[in-house]
């Protein structure tokens, strides 16, 4: 099967303030805004997005409002330090700083106004070792 995109959509009564917040904070554009629905991408196309209010008829069914819990949104970036400083610079509360984990990611991460949890990672070397218990198979 061939895909031409894959995205979550967010059911939310607050789609205006997620497609505003994933604007301004994140750089997303807007590919489809419509007052029920809106799409969102990354400008370079490598993230997709949508958001959707609970009351409309084209919602899919057994979709109930998004709860903000159960999910979180990767958003993989080369420079995560940079990320986040630019991101801080533009007022965005950081719930989570920016962290060297020794499982080999540095990342901060934050709350979109759905309630979705947003984390920017990087890729960094994991301490030596760190994933030799968790790896399946392995000798403990």
């Amino acid at each position: 099967m061939a895909f031409t995109d894959r995205y979550p959509i967010i059911i939310t009564p607050r789609k205006e303030a997620c497609r505003d917040f994933w604007i301004q904070h994140l750089g997303f554009v807007s590919g489809f805004d419509s007052t029920w629905f809106c799409w969102l991408s990354a400008e370079d196309g490598s993230a997709s997005i949508a958001f959707m209010t609970p009351d409309h008829p084209s919602s899919p069914p057994g979709s109930d409002s998004f709860s903000g819990s159960g999910m979180c949104f990767e958003l993989q970036v080369d420079d995560a330090r940079a990320a986040f400083e630019k991101m801080s610079a533009s007022g965005l509360k950081i719930e989570y700083p920016l962290t060297d984990e020794p499982f080999g990611q540095r990342r901060f991460g934050f709350h979109d106004p759905s309630g979705l949890w947003i984390d920017v990672v990087e890729q960094i070397d994991a301490e030596a070792g760190f994933w030799d218990k968790y790896m399946i198979g392995s000798q403990l």
